[in-house]
């Protein structure tokens, strides 16, 4: 028996039914709707709707149910529309009549948001600590590689020395700045709709805060026309995972580059990568092709429910349906990008000799103008002098180091016998030793800071388990 049939005289078409329900891919809320069900009892009880043994007799059926879902043993029924009728019908099976007093007051759509915020809050708090493990891989590789220095590009074109820890740790703070945005997101979310019913809110009664207190929320919805069709949570989380996705499909691309043979920096761990079916040689660089592949589907799923929200009239609309499926394949996806990505840099193999042949005394042009700069030049003339050099090296077919002293000072007088300390790629790093730089200093800083956040991430953690 549906919950709804009351003023229906006949069945719904089977194709509308297989259409409509959403039983086949809703019932991972099941722990999400049998703890609100549950604390909704207790709220239930407070407003002198059930008895204390009434509410006893519902946590105790509730607690069978959750039971049968975590064993596997719960059959699902061909009446079961969505994860929420499932449990109720269950219930029933199980606690008897008293069943039918727990949806006073309660509507599915009230229910199903608490349930999609519910759910949510945990599954975020496993993806903080999945974005951890990432960032304390890329934190103990580049430890472990401190001094290695490598060719470091703009426009995909060399362009200045850079420490190969430096240009990893770039994706940390990527990433904390990811782990900083769920914190917003998950604040969000933590807004309890429940009580709010269909629509116009609970007729009974009900202390929502002391409900919201109960689930973990940490306020409750406003408005209960807003509370039941409030997705922005949804769309907020989707946004936030699409840019992660960005993120780690940034990663992927330069490593992509980076093992290539023709730059052959690093090397993919057998673990992580494939061979081809037809050239017996080839090592691809699988994990991060996906990587970066899932940025499709990923940034789909936004435009998708963006679209889906988009014109919506006030209130529910059974549009709202298709919110889960986004958010599901969303968590899925994130969780083994994760766990792989974090696996791909542990065992990522550095190559320092192939990065040091990489590097052009060219790239070191910038350098020469700051030597001019430090003998009172102005930069922007010491850039075309600079220039001029890097020009006339090239008509000589020479590198800019191997310019004699005549040729510099045939450019500027202020050029002197120390021009040569300037083709250093040691000295060029170390040189950049402001706060965020380059130099090793400001690298171990990075460091000791990015460490120093892993472990407040850490003991927040186990402060505030999943």
């Amino acid at each position: 028996m549906t919950l709804w049939g009351g003023r229906f005289s006949g069945e719904t078409d089977k194709v509308m039914r297989r259409f409509s329900d959403s039983i086949g891919f809703d019932r991972r809320l099941f722990g999400a709707d049998i703890e609100g069900s549950m604390a909704y009892a207790a709220a239930l009880q407070r407003a002198g709707i059930l008895t204390s043994a009434e509410k006893n007799s519902l946590v105790e059926g509730l607690l069978a149910v959750r039971a049968e879902f975590e064993a596997g043993t719960f059959e699902v029924q061909a009446s079961d529309e969505d994860i929420h009728t499932a449990v109720e019908r269950r219930l029933g099976e199980m606690a008897g009549p008293v069943a039918g007093k727990l949806h006073t007051g309660r509507s599915r759509n009230d229910q199903v948001a608490t349930d999609l915020r519910l759910y949510l809050l945990g599954e975020m708090a496993l993806l903080k600590q999945a974005v951890s493990a990432l960032q304390a891989a890329i934190v103990d590789k580049a430890g472990a590689h401190l001094d290695v220095i490598m060719p470091g590009y703009t426009h995909l074109q060399p362009a200045q020395p850079l420490l190969f820890s430096h240009w990893l740790l770039s994706a940390f703070w990527k990433l904390q700045r990811d782990q900083d945005r769920l914190d917003g997101v998950r604040e969000r979310t933590s807004v309890l709709p429940l009580g709010a019913g269909a629509l116009a809110g609970n007729p009974f009664g009900l202390d929502r805060q002391a409900l919201a207190a109960d689930l973990g929320f940490e306020r409750i919805a406003e408005n209960s026309v807003d509370a039941v069709a409030d997705r922005d949570f949804v769309v907020e989380f989707l946004g936030w995972a699409a840019l992660l996705q960005v993120h780690l499909s940034s990663l992927a691309e330069d490593l992509i580059l980076w093992s290539s043979r023709e730059f052959g920096f690093v090397e993919l761990d057998e673990a992580y990568a494939t061979g081809s079916s037809l050239m017996p040689q080839k090592k691809n660089p699988d994990s991060l092709e996906l990587l970066r592949g899932k940025s499709g589907r990923m940034l789909g799923h936004l435009v998708g429910l963006l679209t889906v929200l988009k014109g919506l009239p006030s209130t529910y609309n059974k549009d709202l349906q298709e919110d889960k499926e986004a958010v599901f394949d969303a968590l899925d996806t994130l969780a083994i990008e994760l766990e792989v990505a974090t696996g791909a840099i542990r065992t990522l193999q550095i190559h320092p000799g192939r990065m040091a042949a990489a590097l052009d005394p060219s790239m070191l042009a910038t350098d020469l103008a700051d030597y001019l700069v430090r003998r009172g030049i102005p930069f922007r003339q010491a850039h075309h002098l600079a220039g001029a050099a890097v020009q006339r090296a090239e008509a000589l077919g020479l590198c800019l180091s191997e310019l004699d002293l005549a040729e510099y000072q045939a450019i500027h007088p202020a050029f002197e016998a120390d021009v040569s300390d300037v083709f250093d790629f040691q000295r060029s790093v170390e040189m950049r030793d402001t706060s965020g730089g380059t130099a090793p200093a400001a690298v171990r800083a990075q460091i000791k800071e990015a460490k120093a956040i892993l472990a407040r991430q850490g003991e927040a953690a186990a402060a505030n388990p999943s």
